[in-house]
């Protein structure tokens, strides 16, 4: 029986190690069947990395102690993040979940999702089946897969935590996985008003992402009355955000944490676009699309798209056409995965095929917008406007202007 064989650089992708890796593996006859040809080694496509304890990855210590590696200051230099990732590779867990989360912002979805099934399986540490949990549930948004979505949380809720520190971050850890599809009901008390003592210092780059997310999503719901908060209303606090986020911005640029500072910079001119500021909306638009194209990072950018109606990609193309093609490509996958998975966990139906003025339209209707006001917004005719909510009606079958907010 001939085995099928493949080179070095194969097993390395395969397995999700550096090929400096698994050439020593071979020197140090270490891989059952390697075989060298030459100065080449061909290894068994049956063969299975060696790891320590029973084919368990080796339980080192994480260099850093947070689910969230690709968020702190590893990741430091733009347009570095694999070698940046090479620093790690004495560190085979701490390396393979790295690695992870880049291909995860890079939008090769595939890729992330049998990484996450790796660390899952082969019982790693805490930190590390926290990252590989969480990377199951994104993998589970873009691909619109309940049950994936269900199991992801399942592997969570069973990490072994140790301590009381730990199991918060574990509640946080399921807080934030929900408020990927805009459930932020469940966020810890603590967190909710910006308290982050609970969490390792290594945690708070991260930590500061999702908290201006959690504080986004509220400035939304109260924008589009979804959500009452005493003494706010309309779009008081959506405005107020930057002055929040501009600060954390600076942090993220001085602690050198590439990630976060996308994540804060995008963050921050979503709040701007939806303010109306459109040209200090594109400030941050294109520094962060600066950031994330020097490292492939698509995915990044394709989470984002929905809430710039257009913008976002106008600004893409400016920088590069061929990337903009790329990001729209995986959009299509995204929306549609994000759209499914969201409207199942939510009991709503979210329609997919609104063009981004009808959006932005729907967007600005229920943040309480009339015809009129939204024409000067958008420097369109105010029959432009009326025609585009009778073809939003029309699309998602809504029977009237406040049932918009199930859409958008």
């Amino acid at each position: 029986m001939i085995t099928n064989l493949i080179t070095v650089k194969q097993a390395a992708e395969k397995w999700n190690v550096s090929e400096r890796r698994v050439q020593k593996l071979c020197n140090d006859r270490r891989i059952k069947g390697a075989t060298r040809f030459g100065r080449a080694w061909m290894i068994p496509s049956t063969a299975v990395l060696p790891t320590h304890n029973k084919n368990e990855l080796p339980h080192l210590a994480m260099p850093k102690r947070t689910p969230f590696l690709d968020m702190t200051n590893i990741y430091n230099q733009k347009g570095n993040a694999d070698a940046c990732g090479e620093m790690l590779i004495n560190n085979p867990e701490a390396y393979a979940l790295f690695v992870a989360q880049i291909d995860y912002r890079r939008g090769e979805i595939d890729r992330v999702y049998d990484k996450a099934r790796y660390f899952l399986n082969a019982h790693s540490g805490f930190y590390a089946i926290l990252g590989g949990g969480m990377l199951l549930a994104q993998c589970a948004i873009w691909r619109g897969d309940i049950a994936l979505w269900h199991e992801a949380k399942k592997h969570l809720f069973e990490a072994p935590w140790k301590s009381k520190a730990e199991r918060e971050i574990i509640s946080l850890a399921l807080a934030i996985i929900d408020s990927s599809i805009y459930d932020n009901k469940d966020y810890p008390e603590w967190f909710k008003i910006g308290n982050f003592e609970a969490l390792p210092a290594d945690a708070h780059p991260s930590a500061k992402v999702f908290y201006v997310k959690y504080l986004y999503m509220t400035a939304y719901g109260i924008a589009s009355k979804q959500m009452n908060i005493k003494g706010l209303e309309g779009l008081s606090l959506m405005s107020f955000l930057p002055n929040i986020i501009e600060p954390l911005i600076t942090q993220a640029v001085v602690d050198k944490t590439i990630i976060p500072e996308i994540f804060l910079r995008m963050s921050c001119a979503v709040a701007y676009h939806n303010s109306g500021l459109k040209e200090a909306a594109i400030n941050h638009l294109d520094k962060a699309i600066d950031l994330a194209l020097a490292d492939n990072l698509y995915g990044i950018l394709t989470e984002y798209i929905r809430h710039f109606d257009g913008l976002l990609e106008e600004r893409i193309a400016l920088k590069d056409e061929n990337a903009v093609i790329i990001v729209n490509e995986l959009n299509q996958k995204y929306k549609i995965g994000w759209a499914k998975l969201s409207g199942q966990v939510r009991n709503r139906y979210i329609v997919t095929n609104l063009t981004p003025r009808e959006h932005e339209i729907a967007k600005l209707t229920v943040f309480g917008f009339n015809a009129k006001e939204i024409s000067n917004v958008l420097f369109v005719s105010e029959s432009t406007v009326k025609q585009a909510i009778a073809r939003i009606m029309n699309k998602t079958g809504a029977e009237n202007k406040s049932e918009f907010v199930n859409f958008i």
